[in-house]
């Protein structure tokens, strides 16, 4: 067992404990501090990059939305432009068109102007022409010969109020187209008809007398044996029946009515169709007879009468007139 004083030898021989370092704490203590500064610093680069990023974004719609501004102000304006454009073409236009106007009243107030055309002659002027064209329209269209006339008598008082001796042949050619309406006599469709209305009486008349007259006018064997024997025609064509002679009278007095209407209207056609229809009448009234043939020669007087006038001078006051104003 060892000796007391062999334990504190041993004791004492050892060496002394070592003190801790105090260098490696700092060390980690630095390395902590610079992992969080470095860590903050991340943070806080991070975060100012989020709000730059959202800055940006921020930035673009604001962007986008100063662009769709633009494109719709781009669009007015482009419409504004058209509208501008088409504006311009109508105003182009009507400074054309006043242009024309402003030409045309140079032109007039110049012919106004002139010491040939004074206001008053040239009034009368256009009266006369005015109504020379109807006279001569009123014989052409309707065939209005009285109208007609009556307008040429107008122009002819109109133009003797004009002193200017220039005009002195034209009323001389007025007076000749003048005599030549009058030379006309009746209106040819008036004549026609009058003509008509005779030939209706004429037939109608003998129908029911002659009939009548018969036994007491005819031969001396008929007044003897007209009680006692009828004498009929073979061809059934012919009316004999009283019945028959009703009818056919009634067709006669139909077509000539007929040739009347289309004596109204002018119809040439028409009128001498009718007048044929009415001679094929006649002849089943009173067939073979001498009064049939009186009467079927007057039938074809009056189909060839005329129904318009006709007056290959007409006019000429109208052209004689636009010549010398022309002049």
């Amino acid at each position: 067992m060892p000796s007391p004083t062999d334990t504190d030898t041993d004791v004492s021989a050892l060496p002394p404990p070592a003190e801790p370092r105090r260098g490696g704490t700092w060390l980690v203590v630095l390395v902590v501090l610079a992992a969080a500064a470095g860590w903050l610093g991340w943070r806080q680069w991070q975060s100012q990059e989020h709000s730059r990023a959202e800055q940006a974004d921020v930035q673009i719609d604001a962007l986008m939305q100063r662009v769709d501004t633009v494109r719709s102000e781009q669009r007015s304006h482009s419409r504004r432009l058209q509208q501008a454009d088409s504006l311009n073409r109508v105003l182009r236009d009507e400074l054309n068109g006043i242009g024309q106007r402003a030409a045309l009243l140079e032109e007039s107030v110049a012919k106004l102007a002139d010491s040939n055309r004074h206001g008053a002659q040239a009034l009368r002027l256009d009266e006369a022409e005015m109504l020379l064209t109807l006279g001569a329209q009123r014989l052409d269209v309707a065939g209005d010969l009285d109208g007609a006339r009556r307008a040429y008598a107008l122009a002819e008082g109109v133009l003797a109020g004009i002193d200017d001796p220039a005009f002195l042949s034209l009323r001389q050619t007025l007076q000749q187209e003048r005599a030549g309406l009058d030379a006309l006599g009746a209106d040819p469709r008036v004549r026609a008809i009058a003509r008509l209305e005779v030939f209706a009486r004429q037939v109608t008349a003998p129908a029911g007398g002659t009939r009548a007259a018969t036994p007491a006018q005819g031969s001396w064997w008929e007044r003897a044996f007209g009680n006692l024997v009828r004498v009929q025609p073979t061809d059934r064509a012919v009316a004999v029946q009283p019945a028959d002679r009703a009818a056919a009278l009634a067709g006669l007095q139909l077509e000539i009515s007929l040739a009347r209407a289309a004596a109204e209207r002018r119809d040439r056609d028409g009128y001498r169709g009718a007048l044929s229809r009415a001679d094929a009448w006649l002849q089943r009234l009173t067939p073979g007879s001498a009064e049939l043939a009186r009467q079927r020669a007057a039938l074809r007087q009056i189909a060839a009468l005329p129904l318009t006038v006709s007056l290959p001078t007409l006019g000429s006051t109208l052209v004689q007139l636009r010549q010398l104003r022309t002049r």
